[in-house]
């Protein structure tokens, strides 16, 4: 049992008989393992957000009903490489507005969607 009370001393840094040092390996142990935290708590789910936003914005297609950031609600008329135009209104406003700035996609233009009139006779 002293054999194995003198091989953890030495380890950490002291000498055998237990007099010196500050635990060089427990220092290390401890900033691997925050290292880790940062990494799993912090680094890993940012990236897995990133890149979910940056497959709903490459999903975008003409039509589909999106809502910005700022909470405008509009439909894509037109798509280009870093912008979208959506026409946000029965009387025809388009706004020209960042792919970056869409939060979410609402109704995807392939989906069905329910009129006024179909919600009204359920």
């Amino acid at each position: 049992m002293e054999r194995i009370l003198q091989l953890f001393r030495l380890l950490e840094g002291g000498t055998a008989t237990g007099t010196g040092g500050g635990g060089m390996i427990t220092t290390i142990i401890m900033l691997a393992g925050m290292g880790l935290v940062l990494y799993f708590f912090m680094y890993r789910p940012q990236k897995k957000q990133e890149k979910e936003s940056q497959n709903m914005r490459d999903s975008l297609a003409v039509g589909d009903e999106i809502t910005t950031a700022g909470g405008i609600i509009g439909k894509i008329v037109r798509i280009r490489e870093e912008t979208v135009t959506i026409m946000t209104g029965k009387e025809g406003t388009t706004l020209r507005i960042l792919k970056t700035s869409i939060r979410s996609i609402d109704v995807k233009a392939d989906a069905p969607a329910d009129t006024e009139d179909e919600k009204d006779k359920k």
